[in-house]
């Protein structure tokens, strides 16, 4: 496992994250994200989405809906699974059928279901510091993911 921390100063600093992650990360990726309400976790795939060409004014929160997907330089399947009562409510979804592509899986609110997630993941970790300042701690989880945090770690 490799971890890195980072803090962002400032949304600018987050957009900047979302757009090394973009880049950093391979097709086939399932990232679990968590962080408190308005962490900035919509925030940071937004950033993403936006390096990949999708409008980021596309993105929205899928509280409701439980998933979005986006097209891009690269598909994103987009979770939140805040309103996800059990795993088995989980897997009635098919996650499989996302984890097993080549889109990114982005999951907000990840560790409601951690116990469902593939063996090798991304895992990012978001704290609220100030109005615009947060922590991240960007980790692999599982052999196959241990570069992305270093590749993340020499962009920033």
């Amino acid at each position: 496992m490799s971890t890195i921390t980072w803090e962002a100063t400032s949304e600018d600093d987050t957009a900047k994250l979302g757009s090394i992650l973009a880049d950093a990360i391979p097709p086939g990726t399932v990232v679990a994200l968590n962080g408190t309400l308005g962490a900035g976790k919509t925030r940071l795939v937004k950033a993403m989405a936006d390096k990949l060409g999708i409008p980021a004014e596309d993105v929205i929160s899928p509280t409701f809906v439980i998933m979005q997907r986006y097209f891009g330089g690269k598909t994103l399947y987009h979770f939140d699974v805040y309103r996800i009562k059990d795993d088995d409510e989980f897997l009635e979804l098919g996650p499989e059928e996302y984890f097993d592509s080549e889109g990114i899986t982005l999951l907000e609110w990840a560790d409601r279901v951690v116990n469902c997630l593939p063996h090798d993941y991304l895992r990012i970790d978001i704290e609220v510091l100030g109005e615009t300042a947060r922590q991240f701690t960007i980790s692999s989880v599982g052999a196959d993911l241990e570069n992305v945090p270093l590749l993340v770690k020499d962009a920033l």
